[in-house]
């Protein structure tokens, strides 16, 4: 039985640009196996590995887990329950970031540079930067400048503080690219998140940027005032409503599943919602509930107490709603979660983003209809009704001085929902407050992962020292 979700990907192999047609046979060439791959054939390979392996995947799951939104009905320990072990996150880093997606990447974008593809560089470059911080985030220094050069088999790990410099400089460079001159031979239905639509993805960067400036309001030698400066600014490029919103699409057939929906099956080992996570919506009256939550065996809305002993049937508790990907197995004919699009990134974070950074410069006042947007503009995404909409929010303490990060944090703890960030807004910010369960693996949530083992062995650098009780270089909580 499993201990945790395990998405599995494939490793796309890349070899150099070959030379062009000759009207003569080559002896040293095979015509069967040709030595360069089309930027068109890269990309949504990238895109699909990049759901499987950081938006979901170990980073995704351990996310969940450690924010109790999601709990897994089996016996401790668990990575539910802070097990995680050097070799758990072997193939995230060894198999997923580094050859499939940052190589792969590295391929596509020198490729597309040469050939003047300017929107494929404009994406590979997003991509990067993405993956970058997904990774840094995790390990804290990792690989970047000496990263997948053949002529490096041990390259040193890069300081957090410069691989956030070198996300806002792929950024930069993605918006530069975003607006030359568009090539003839541009993405389309190879990008499974926007279809080769350069208005959307110019909107995403800026979002993204907003996003990692915001990441470093207690990073040292970083004031939330500068930050909250940059992120407003570059925010207000970015998503302006739900059309905008960045997800990976998925046709659910065997082989083109949202993550969660495989990682969700009983035979994934019982993933079902947490204790924590449903009696919040419970509590507040949330009309999300419904969506974001499957009923359990009993027709009623029942989280697992994360880390308690597992029940004999899983189906006791509620399971991820069919809009996010879950599966129900009560009903296993329902497939819906199998075509849900996988949400990556959304207006309603962009708009929490926004009330955060009004708030740091010009106060709970100002802030408040912006937070109120950002409440509003999820529930509008999962189809709630405007009727409903509005009892929530006015529902909702108004923000003061004292309770505004604690209220947007939490807020935003619902509209991302599965996603990493809402991990990283725990360690960034202390909230949702989340109490660190009992007879755990160890007495603390995690504030980071070790590095893999393939790195002990293969590239032993000091930085490996670390341990999950470790803060990575941005999180001074």
């Amino acid at each position: 039985m499993k201990k945790y979700i395990k998405i599995t990907f494939t490793v796309f192999c890349v070899i150099l640009i070959g030379t062009g047609c000759k009207k003569y046979l080559d002896v040293n060439k095979n015509p069967n196996n040709p030595t360069g791959v089309s930027e068109s054939l890269l990309l949504g390979p990238i895109e699909k590995t990049m759901a499987g392996n950081t938006v979901v995947g170990e980073c995704g799951v351990a996310a969940s887990y450690w924010t109790q939104q999601v709990s897994i009905n089996q016996p401790t320990p668990t990575l539910e329950t802070y097990e995680v072990f050097p070799a758990d996150v072997d193939n995230t880093w060894s198999f997923g970031l580094y050859p499939a997606i940052f190589q792969n990447l590295k391929v596509m974008i020198s490729q597309a540079e040469a050939a003047h593809h300017n929107q494929y560089v404009a994406i590979g470059k997003t991509l990067y930067a993405f993956n970058l911080a997904v990774a840094t985030d995790f390990w804290n220094d990792i690989p970047y400048s000496q990263a997948n050069n053949v002529h490096i088999p041990k390259p040193k790990y890069d300081s957090q503080e410069s691989i956030y410099h070198a996300v806002q400089s792929l950024l930069d460079s993605a918006l530069y690219y975003v607006d030359q001159p568009a090539s003839p031979i541009a993405p389309s239905t190879d990008d499974f998140i926007y279809s080769g639509d350069m208005s959307k993805w110019k909107k995403f960067i800026y979002t993204l940027k907003a996003r990692y400036y915001l990441r470093l309001s207690k990073a040292p030698g970083h004031t939330a005032a500068a930050q909250a400066d940059s992120a407003l600014a570059a925010v207000n490029n970015g998503f302006k409503d739900n059309s905008d919103n960045a997800t990976i699409a998925y046709t659910g057939s065997a082989n083109d599943q949202n993550p969660w929906y495989g990682g969700t099956l009983p035979g994934a080992g019982g993933v079902v919602l947490a204790k924590h996570f449903i009696d919040g919506l419970i509590t507040n009256n949330d009309p999300r509930l419904p969506i974001m939550a499957n009923v359990n065996s009993s027709g009623i809305y029942t989280g697992r107490e994360s880390g308690a002993d597992p029940a004999p049937d899983y189906t006791v508790y509620s399971t991820i709603g069919f809009f996010f990907g879950g599966s129900l197995p009560l009903n296993p004919k329902n497939v819906a979660g199998a075509a849900a699009p996988l949400i990556v990134t959304t207006y309603s974070e962009a708009l929490f983003i926004k009330a955060e950074a009004t708030f740091i410069k010009q106060g709970a006042a100002v802030a408040e209809p912006i937070y109120q947007a950002a409440i509003a503009s999820h529930m509008s995404l999962l189809g709630v009704s405007l009727l409903d909409q509005t009892a929530y929010i006015t529902s909702r303490p108004v923000l003061t001085t004292a309770n505004a990060i604690q209220d947007i944090i939490s807020e935003k703890y619902i509209a991302d929902f599965l996603s990493v960030e809402a991990y990283n807004d725990l360690r960034r910010t202390g909230f949702p407050v989340i109490t660190p369960l009992k007879n755990a693996f160890v007495n603390y949530i995690p504030r980071r992962w070790p590095y893999p083992s393939s790195e002990l062995l293969a590239n032993p650098q000091p930085q490996q020292s670390a341990t999950t009780a470790d803060h990575v270089w941005w999180d001074a909580q």
